[in-house]
């Protein structure tokens, strides 16, 4: 019989970039509008708030994640360049350098050094790159797939305390959002803990205590900002 092991590391990437999107989104627009009807203002400015925190954020997010993951793009494809350039130059070094990186992993010299021919005569750029700099040559970041995953994860979990808002009567607004916000990142901090293999009560406590810190300081801010105006 087979052995046959599930990793989860290969989900670190989309599964941090889905689970950031969508706390953001439930985070910041709870916020936003608790922080707003603390302020003693109409039920549609909350929402329009809401609306337009909505609308900002995810554009931000967007942008955030396009601007970081082009940058790393950019760096990787500078050092692919700067391998590749010191492979045309220095075949013999570079055949070396990878040789006693095996060996410092506890490779037999001759057998690190016969690995290594057998790898670069297959593709001599991805064998460096994996190894010695630590990235794949045919895995690099994806610009445009992070903008718009990271947009999508926080309109969705934006657009569900703005819904509450929407719907719930304005007596009990403040209250009702930061209930239901709270279970939206408890269930989120389960759902990314279980898909990570992690305890999905660390990952509930972590995500509900923050949201919380966040909801009651921005709930502060417009109660002090009601009293004033």
């Amino acid at each position: 019989m087979s052995h046959v092991e599930i990793h989860r590391s290969h989900r670190v990437g989309w599964l941090r970039a889905a689970v950031l999107g969508a706390n953001d989104g439930i985070v910041s627009t709870a916020s936003l509008i608790i922080g707003v009807a603390a302020a003693s203002t109409t039920h549609e400015s909350i929402i329009l708030a809401g609306v337009a925190g909505l609308v900002a954020g995810a554009m931000s997010m967007a942008a955030g994640e396009y601007i970081s993951v082009s940058s790393q793009s950019d760096t990787e494809q500078a050092d692919l360049a700067l391998e590749q350039a010191s492979l045309d130059q220095n075949p013999e070094f570079e055949t070396q350098e990878l040789a006693e990186i095996y060996e410092g992993r506890g490779v037999e010299p001759a057998l690190a050094r016969q690995v290594v021919e057998q790898l670069m005569a297959h593709d001599a750029l991805d064998a460096h790159a994996r190894d010695e700099i630590g990235i794949s040559v045919n895995g690099g970041a994806q610009p445009i797939q992070a903008a718009l995953s990271s947009a999508a994860t926080f309109t969705i979990g934006a657009a569900l305390p703005l819904l509450v808002a929407w719907m719930v009567p304005m007596d009990y607004l403040i209250i009702l959002v930061a209930l239901f916000s709270l279970v939206f990142l408890a269930t989120l901090g389960v759902v990314a803990a279980r898909v990570g293999g992690a305890s999905m009560l660390v990952g509930a406590s972590r995500v509900v205590f923050w949201g919380g810190l966040a909801m009651a300081l921005t709930a502060g801010v417009g109660k002090v900002f009601g009293v004033v105006a």
